[in-house]
């Protein structure tokens, strides 16, 4: 089939690729037309175009087109491929992590110019290129069979790695909650990983326990297998900053359970853990030693001080 990829970074670009592979022609869109131009040279199913009227241009109707950009700037892409003259019965695919709400509200708004809008959460990486997708998207079932093939080309585990599955708004939601999950599956591989190294009278080896933890262990996974490929690479990590960022998808998440009134003790505490990993010198903790030096006359260590 023939669709188009607008977003040509890491995931955009490398979905690109995978769907050229597939035999499937896309049209290529990005800020950067220099990036377009390079990746669509490794493949003669990319058509690379320079801005979005040329895209809509080169694509007969219905088009299907697959937005991968970050979650701030969807709605002026999407303004911006309106006015390129999308037409009744065309797609957008938001692929990116939005807000499952935002893809909603963008749904009803597209639908008054009978445009179809989906939403699809996306996981798998730089390595999605290579090992494919696990793609969660949500829409109407005519919009979805639009695109049917394209997914079957992207997801994992020979093309069964996608499913759809619900309306509008369920791709991200349930994006959102696998974001959820990770973040506490990561916290627990890295606490457990900080409590062996804190055993110093053992000196065990840390990327030893990952590489047999990897050899028919119940904690066996993907994110066991990327640590234990850095620690292979640096041993004590010294490389790396303790500084955990976030994109969202954690505090949509945290957020959710609060007002569903659903308990994720876990999920919200490794969310509050990329809070604390931002903190230098946390005033909380100042707090705490305040109190515990009155009542208690315990010695508090002064600032600066390890």
């Amino acid at each position: 089939m023939q669709l188009a990829m607008v977003g040509m970074g890491r995931m955009g670009g490398n979905m690109a690729r995978r769907l050229a592979l597939g035999g499937h022609r896309v049209v290529a869109f990005d800020v950067d037309f220099e990036t377009t131009k390079a990746i669509a040279a490794e493949h003669h199913e990319i058509h690379p175009v320079a801005d979005l009227a040329a895209l809509v241009a080169a694509m007969p109707a219905p088009r299907a087109i697959w937005i991968m950009v970050p979650h701030q700037v969807v709605d002026a892409t999407i303004a911006a491929l309106l006015d390129a003259g999308l037409e009744s019965g065309d797609l957008i695919i938001d692929g990116g992590n939005s807000n499952y709400r935002e893809g909603q509200h963008r749904a009803c708004k597209l639908a008054e110019s009978d445009i179809h809008f989906a939403d699809c959460g996306t996981s798998g990486g730089i390595w999605g290129l290579k090992n494919g997708y696990s793609l969660m998207i949500g829409g109407k079932s005519e919009a979805i069979e639009l695109i049917a093939p394209a997914l079957t080309t992207l997801a994992a585990n020979d093309g069964k790695g996608w499913a759809h599955v619900g309306p509008v708004g369920s791709g991200h939601f349930v994006k959102m909650v696998h974001n959820g999950i990770e973040y506490g599956m990561m916290q627990a591989f890295a606490e457990g990983f900080e409590l062996m190294q804190a055993k110093s009278e053992f000196a065990l080896d840390m990327h030893q326990i990952a590489r047999v933890w990897q050899k028919g262990s119940v904690v066996s996974s993907w994110l066991l297998d990327l640590t234990a490929d850095a620690l292979e690479q640096d041993k004590g990590l010294s490389s790396l900053s303790d500084y955990m960022d976030d994109s969202g998808e954690g505090r949509w998440t945290v957020n959710e359970s609060v007002d569903l009134g659903v308990p994720t003790p876990v999920l919200t505490l490794a969310l509050q853990m990329r809070f604390r990993s931002r903190q230098q010198d946390a005033y909380s903790g100042k707090i705490v030693n305040a109190m515990r030096a009155g009542f208690g006359g315990h010695a508090i260590k002064p600032a600066g001080k390890a």
